[in-house]
């Protein structure tokens, strides 16, 4: 096969294969170079796709969450102003009441008062009644005292020997 090529162009042919080859062979491995780098850039391509999904879905929940806690925030706040409303409404029952509570204490302090006033009477009347049945009890003393003598004089009238100093 070589010998109908002249000779001295056959180094030259040899060179420029080989330089053919060298190069091709160069082209072959930046290709695969070329190839794997591409590889691994379409898998970290990828990876990084679903990174990218994966914070999607997690934003989406993330708002979702905040919407829902935004709806619990608006029920409790809502059930404060109700609770205070409430509250307000009780206390001003309770004010009330304990206002009636001390007009009542007053009342009852002025009744106390007038019960003890009435009951310092009592006692007064009482001590002037215990005076007058002392009197009475004086009374009948000297009544009694009165009537044994009327008594007596009545005897005397009823035997009147006694009466008569001589008789005797």
């Amino acid at each position: 096969m070589y010998s109908d090529i002249p000779p001295s162009t056959l180094p030259s042919r040899i060179g420029r294969f080989s330089l053919i080859a060298i190069v091709l062979i160069a082209m072959l491995i930046a290709a695969a170079g070329m190839g794997m780098f591409m590889y691994n850039m379409g898998r970290d391509m990828s990876n990084m796709t679903v990174s990218v999904v994966q914070m999607g879905k997690d934003v989406h929940s993330m708002a979702t969450d905040m919407q829902g806690m935004g709806r619990r925030m608006e029920t409790m706040a809502k059930s404060m102003v109700e609770g205070q409303a409430g509250m307000g409404a009780d206390f001003r029952i309770v004010r009330e009441g304990m206002v009636m509570m001390s007009g009542d204490m007053r009342k009852m302090g002025n009744d106390m008062h007038q019960l003890n006033q009435s009951i310092a009477t009592m006692t007064g009347q009482i001590n002037a009644m215990t005076g007058n049945i002392a009197q009475m009890n004086i009374a009948m003393g000297q009544m009694n005292s009165s009537m044994g003598h009327m008594g007596n004089d009545i005897n005397k009238f009823s035997n009147p020997i006694r009466m008569m100093p001589f008789a005797r």
